[in-house]
């Protein structure tokens, strides 16, 4: 996660997401998380957070972290995790899956689009509590 956030210089506190690590991970109504390997060692993660909306009729989710690796990158893993995250949002009867992305992260976008994700018409705000 570290080396993710360190990507766009995001603040990290791994104390703080170990923590929260342990919460997500005790409390199967907040998500599901997956380590990524490749030949038997871990590359990365991907994290699914859930929400629930009137708008889609149920649950939703948020592909809130999906990292691969920088030496594991152009391998297919990103399409295989995303595969792998469509089906398992079919099998948590998951109506929608959000994504945010870095506007220079072309390579991502690219990947995205092309596993059938659209760009949202919508602007996503923020505050923090």
């Amino acid at each position: 996660m570290e080396e993710f956030y360190a990507i766009d210089n995001y603040p990290i506190d791994a104390t703080v997401s170990r923590d929260l690590f342990l919460e997500f991970t005790e409390n199967e109504s907040l998500g599901r998380g997956w380590v990524i390997l490749h030949e038997g060692k871990p590359v990365g993660y991907a994290i699914l957070t859930f929400v629930f909306s009137f708008e889609y009729k149920g649950r939703i989710a948020f592909l809130d972290e999906l990292f691969i690796s920088p030496d594991a990158r152009g391998l297919g893993l990103g399409r295989l995790t995303l595969d792998f995250i469509y089906e398992q949002g079919k099998l948590l009867s998951i109506k929608i899956i959000y994504l945010e992305i870095e506007g220079h992260n072309v390579v991502a976008q690219k990947l995205y689009l092309s596993k059938g994700y659209t760009v949202h018409n919508r602007g996503l705000m923020k505050v923090v509590v």
